[in-house]
């Protein structure tokens, strides 16, 4: 064998990737983690570009409100304008030139991700900007309006009442006859 080729025995070579020791990997993120962690860089990022630049910790719910509409742009939902002949249609019969939008549950699913991210870096839940009364307002105005310009109403989805156990075990089973 010529100079630098000689034969490694398996300790050697395994030394070089790391010595002896085994470090387990992190277990991969889920995808709502791995969702969270992208929401959570990319409202950073935004934060970032603003003239001036705003830190996380001095960003407020205004912020928060700006984030939302400035994501309206990349949207897919067709959202009617009033004047539209496709106004309050849920399935318009030709296109038109109406803008495509966020659609509410995602901008919802976006705002409880960021929530959790805010929280998870360290900010409190009585400051969290994604908390504020504000982002509600918001999210349900964009909820009913996109509700009228496609013709379908959310309703509030009305809770069962629990049937009250004393009365039914008070009351012997039927029997078969």
């Amino acid at each position: 064998m010529s100079g630098d080729q000689r034969p490694k025995d398996s300790a050697e070579g395994s030394s070089r990737s790391g010595g002896d020791h085994y470090q387990p990997q992190p277990a991969p993120l889920s995808r709502y983690e791995s969702q969270k962690r992208r929401d959570w860089n990319t409202f950073g990022q935004y934060l970032k570009n603003q003239r001036p630049p705003v830190s996380l910790s001095q960003s407020n719910c205004n912020h928060v409100l700006d984030f939302l509409r400035y994501l309206d742009q990349f949207g897919k939902t067709k959202v009617h304008l009033h004047g539209c002949v496709f106004f309050g249609q849920p399935n318009p019969p030709a296109p038109c030139t109406c803008p495509l939008r966020q659609a509410w549950g995602s901008l919802d699913a976006l705002i409880g991700r960021l929530r959790a991210a805010y929280e998870e870096h360290g900010g409190s839940a009585e400051t969290n900007p994604f908390g504020n009364g504000a982002i509600r307002v918001y999210l349900r105005e964009v909820k009913e309006c996109q509700a009228k310009a496609r013709g379908i109403p959310y309703k509030k989805k009305k809770k069962k009442k629990a049937p009250i156990r004393e009365r039914n075990e008070a009351k012997p089973p039927m029997q078969s006859a």
